[in-house]
């Protein structure tokens, strides 16, 4: 894969996009981010709604799944990919790293720092998908950043097929999460990440279960800090110009897709165009 670096076709200046992907909707919390503290940078965001979820599925596949869609985006000429998956950061963010030549970022580090920064006792819960708690990846940050901190981790694999229905705040889903979370219920947390980009979409109901004393980390807003910071150090920031055009990929149902995007992002994508398609990576 190569990425092309110019931003002249036929003489006219053209916006280079900030490129996100994941395996469904739960990259849109990230985009969400972007565009509030970005206003003015082109997203493309991709999500693989057709092969969604990524967590059970082995790390060879998933590594195979990302390279595919990042190399669909790299032919739009992105300044930098973002891979808004935590299962796919855990096991192919340094693979794809060393296929295209522009910043590639993921999640995990960005929501660690997040969750160190924010507790008190040392004492961290992280829930993710299978993937994510298999990799190990979310401990083995926590530790880099403190290594006394107490890390307990939780698969949630129920949780990522209520967020690709659109199903945030019925009771099947305080059910589900109720039951799902009852073994951190029983640690003395005082933090908790939520390791998947899906699951700040049930944060109200997370953070009911959880109770008032446990602070939920997400880590879109640290991961768009650092989108800024990489693009302000290399002069790749948008400062002037027409508001952008973003662009929505679905590999799956467009329908359901539109609709979560456009209830999460609310305001944020009445404010700019947008184009919505559905591709063929395979």
């Amino acid at each position: 894969m190569k990425s092309c670096q110019n931003v002249q076709e036929s003489g006219v200046s053209v916006q280079q996009p900030i490129a996100i992907l994941d395996s469904g909707v739960g990259g849109l919390t990230v985009v969400k981010e972007v565009m509030r503290q970005l206003p003015r940078e082109k997203i493309m965001y991709f999500g693989d709604t057709a092969r969604t979820p990524y967590g059970p599925r082995p790390a060879e596949e998933v590594t195979r799944f990302t390279r595919q869609i990042v190399e669909y985006l790299i032919q739009y000429r992105p300044k930098m990919i973002v891979i808004a998956c935590n299962t796919a950061t855990a096991v192919a963010l340094e693979d794809i790293r060393s296929r295209v030549a522009i910043p590639v970022v993921g999640v995990i580090h960005p929501g660690a720092r997040a969750a160190n920064g924010r507790t008190q006792t040392g004492m961290v819960g992280v829930i993710g998908t299978e993937g994510t708690v298999r990799s190990g990846a979310y401990e083995q940050a926590l530790k880099q950043l403190s290594p006394s901190t107490q890390v307990y981790s939780l698969a949630c694999p129920r949780f990522v097929p209520l967020v690709e229905r659109g199903n945030f705040r019925s009771k099947e889903t305080f059910d589900v999460v109720e039951s799902s979370l009852q073994p951190l219920k029983e640690r003395a947390i005082d933090t908790l990440i939520l390791g998947c980009t899906h699951y700040p979409f049930l944060s109200e109901t997370i953070a009911s279960v959880m109770g008032k004393d446990v602070a939920l980390i997400s880590s879109a807003d640290e991961t768009a800090r650092e989108i800024s910071t990489i693009l302000h150090d290399r002069n790749r920031l948008t400062r002037e110009g027409e508001l952008p055009v973003h662009q929505f990929f679905c590999s799956g149902d467009p329908r359901m897709f539109r609709m979560i995007a456009q209830e999460w992002l609310g305001e944020q994508i009445e404010l700019t165009p947008v184009v919505w398609q559905v591709p063929k990576i395979v």
